[in-house]
């Protein structure tokens, strides 16, 4: 979570109704908060992914050999 010295003030028109789902799910106590931790889970999901994508990428580039014993990949 952000530090107060990191923090800034910014206005935005939001919905409502999709902070308060937010809040619900998220768990959190304020507005603020949940806003904050949906910041943080797209962050995080993002990461992820990038992750997963380069991993991916040297799978894939390694060469590697991939057998279909089951022969379901096949149409």
């Amino acid at each position: 979570m952000a530090t107060a010295r990191s923090r800034s003030h910014k206005h935005f028109q939001l919905d409502a109704v999709k902070i308060k789902r937010a809040q619900k799910a998220l768990r959190a106590k304020t507005e603020t908060e949940a806003i904050e931790r949906a910041l943080d889970l797209a962050i995080r999901e993002h990461e992820s992914n990038r992750l997963a994508l380069e991993a991916t990428e040297r799978f894939v580039k390694s060469g590697i050999e991939i057998k279909d014993v089951y022969g379901t990949l096949r149409g």
